[in-house]
């Protein structure tokens, strides 16, 4: 009996899932491959405390992938799930030069390595498809490039000349069964007085979500809702956000809660199981992301926040990023980093339960077209053509 498996070695960074998005969604798209014939095997980047140990975990996780033999090569970039060190960008020199490489681009568009070269200089060897600025031989010795937006396909798109594959991601937190119950359970948890409204920002806390806007909105909000609560679900530390910054930043979210006079409103949840996470959602009256880049469907948050239901705010990215915006899924958030946006667009949601109805319901429809099932597909549509392209 013939085998038609496809076989993949799935690169990406150290992080732990409960640690960093990037693992998180490998973890995910494994276990979806397995249910359309691919067997993905993760080979995790991962540094040792010697000299040098991002050049030695490239070099242990290529001569991994030798081990496995297999079918297709994918890497997953992210620069800071590699800690922002340009070695992996690297691995094409290492990896079989007979095995197709695909590249997916989870960050991409503002980060050069090195980030002294001039702009027209990177472009030329852009255009010459030798070298990439943020993704060094990645990108050029990819036999396919994926991008889960369609920002940074316009990006790729830009610089080298190439046309890049959109594959979008899927919500990192379905529904639960039993979900709606333990929401419930949630908010007397919380001591929430029947009726009181509950905002919840879901997601990895880093500086660059714009939690510190949301906080300082809550003095205006609790004026005409003295009764509202924020819950913040999700860890501090991070692959992104190392321990010691990581307890930096929680203190200095701590003491704005205090110098704001929301302190007792503002509980911080660490992270949670995705059983939690999924209870925290139900029992949400409106989820706030108010990321100071924008917020689009590269946030697996936002799609666990709209799959679940419950009204959201987000900021807006650029442009060609704004599908959820354009659909009207999502309250808009007029301006980043600013917290009288935030309390204008939020009071009007807290006010007006016909408009959240209908966000619930934009949004349910609009991640419906989002599913693990789908993505797992979709990839292995691409394996099987650059496959083809390869063998021919």
């Amino acid at each position: 009996m013939v085998d038609d498996r496809i076989r993949v070695a799935m690169l990406h960074g150290p992080g732990r899932p409960d640690a960093d998005g990037v693992s998180d969604y490998v973890t995910h798209l494994v276990e979806a491959l397995a249910g359309v014939g691919v067997e993905a095997t993760p080979v995790p980047v991962r540094p040792d405390a010697e000299r040098g140990r991002w050049r030695v975990a490239t070099a242990q996780a290529a001569r991994r992938v030798r081990q496995l033999a297999p079918d297709v090569v994918h890497v997953q970039f992210a620069p800071s799930a590699y800690r922002f060190s340009g070695q992996p960008g690297l691995l094409p020199w290492r990896l079989p030069r007979r095995v197709p490489l695909v590249t997916t681009l989870h960050e991409y568009g503002w980060w050069a390595c090195p980030g002294w070269l001039p702009g027209r200089l990177w472009s030329a060897v852009e255009r010459a498809r030798c070298w990439d600025r943020e993704s060094g031989r990645l990108v050029p010795a990819s036999a396919a490039v994926i991008v889960t937006n369609r920002g940074h396909g316009d990006v790729v798109r830009t610089r080298t000349g190439r046309a890049a594959t959109h594959i979008p991601i899927a919500p990192n937190v379905v529904d639960h069964v039993g979900a709606p119950t333990a929401g419930a359970r949630l908010r007397t948890e919380l001591g929430l007085p029947q009726g009181a409204p509950l905002l919840a920002f879901f997601g990895f806390v880093h500086p660059v979500k714009g939690l510190r806007y949301l906080i300082e909105a809550l003095p205006e909000l609790r004026r005409d809702h003295p009764d509202l609560r924020l819950v913040v679900v999700g860890g501090f530390a991070s692959q992104a956000l190392p321990e010691q910054e990581a307890r930096a930043f929680r203190a200095e979210l701590t003491g704005l809660a205090q110098r704001c006079g929301v302190a007792d409103a503002v509980t911080f949840t660490g992270h949670l199981p995705a059983d939690r996470v999924s209870a925290a959602l139900h029992a949400a009256d409106v989820v706030v992301l108010p990321f100071t880049a924008g917020v689009s469907t590269k946030s697996g948050a936002l799609l666990a926040a709209l799959a679940h239901g419950v009204p959201t705010a987000v900021t807006e990215p650029d442009a060609g990023d704004d599908g959820p915006h354009r659909s009207g899924a999502v309250a808009v958030i007029g301006a980043r980093r600013d917290s009288a946006a935030i309390v204008r667009t939020v009071g009007r949601l807290l006010a007006d339960p016909v408009l959240r109805r209908r966000l619930a319901e934009r949004g349910r429809a609009f991640a419906a077209a989002y599913s693990w099932p789908r993505v797992a597909a979709a990839h292995r549509d691409l394996y099987v053509r650059t496959l083809g392209r390869a063998d021919a």
